[in-house]
């Protein structure tokens, strides 16, 4: 399929995801080998309040080779203009958020809300289309209110969208249970375009699991919270040095944020990063207490060593 105009066999995708996929992030999956990363959520509205905001969650480094930077919004003009933003002219498409469960999200018809109103939606994903000469994909669930996410597939196709990511999860199930296999096969068979599949990919076997339903591509998060170099596990690559992933990590924010910031915003990566390791529980307490970046380094390092 192609994204951003290159063509991949079967890409491996960054999930975006709120509060987890910062620069530094997204630097390392590109670097494991994901083939395509995607920013955290951007309003579409706030990205014209606050520019400010959204120029440190737009931040990239030279690693990310494709990159889809991901708006999300109800009012199709704010969208509009949010694909014509300077901000966003570096990224090589755009995807439309149209499946978070978050209740503030959904509350202002936004996100997941949007699958229960397929005329606004659809009017959303052309005027995108219409306002930029870059690819446009949109990222659903299973449904909100009712699962008819086969329609709204049909929709997403039918208003232009180059390619869809269909997270096979009801807004109720949040990100528990399982992901369905069935449906994510059923909405491929329905396509033309390009279906990427979410949901519970950790590993080769789940990997393998996805690929059988058919999909042109894998789009992958949680999977990866703690282990940004699942990319290059799946593509069987070997000799990984973790604590250089995690040390380049810090690294890259402290080029870009203050001291102050870094150390009460790299607690939850850290912690993330411990899950596993020789007396997990005590390890995690000790970085969750720590208030030194540094020493947390050093910290974790010992524990790897173990």
């Amino acid at each position: 399929m192609e994204i951003g105009g290159k063509n991949f066999d079967f890409p491996l995708l960054l999930a975006p995801m709120a509060g987890v996929t910062d620069v530094g992030f997204r630097a390392l999956a590109s670097f494991f080998g994901a083939d395509c990363t995607v920013t955290e959520m951007l309003s579409a509205r706030a990205m014209q309040h606050n520019p400010k905001k959204t120029e440190y969650m737009t931040l990239t480094t030279e690693q990310e080779k494709t990159k889809l930077a991901q708006i999300f919004g109800h009012e199709p003009d704010f969208l509009a203009k949010a694909v014509q933003n300077p901000l966003l002219q570096k990224f090589d498409g755009f995807d439309i958020n149209m499946g978070c469960p978050a209740p503030k999200i959904i509350k202002n018809g936004e996100g997941a809300a949007l699958m229960d109103n397929l005329s606004l939606a659809s009017k959303i994903i052309s005027t995108c289309k219409n306002s930029t000469p870059k690819p446009v994909s949109v990222k659903f669930r299973k449904g909100n209110k009712t699962e008819n996410f086969l329609d709204f597939a049909r929709m997403c196709e039918d208003s232009g969208a180059d390619f869809v990511t269909f997270h096979a999860r009801s807004v109720a199930q949040g990100y528990s249970g399982f992901a369905d296999y069935d449906a994510i096969a059923s909405v491929k068979a329905k396509l033309k375009i390009p279906v990427v599949g979410n949901g519970d990919v950790l590993d080769e076997n789940s990997l393998h699991k996805m690929q059988q339903t058919g999909v042109d591509g894998v789009m992958i998060g949680r999977g990866t919270l703690g282990k940004p170099w699942l990319f290059a596990e799946l593509k069987g690559k070997a000799n990984i040095d973790k604590m250089a992933a995690i040390k380049k990590h810090i690294s890259i924010l402290r080029e870009n944020f203050n001291e102050n910031w870094l150390k009460l915003y790299i607690r939850k990566h850290l912690l993330w990063y411990s899950v596993g390791l020789p007396m997990a529980a005590n390890l995690r307490q000790r970085l969750a207490t720590c208030d030194d970046v540094d020493k947390c380094i050093e910290i974790l390092c010992d524990a790897m060593q173990k």
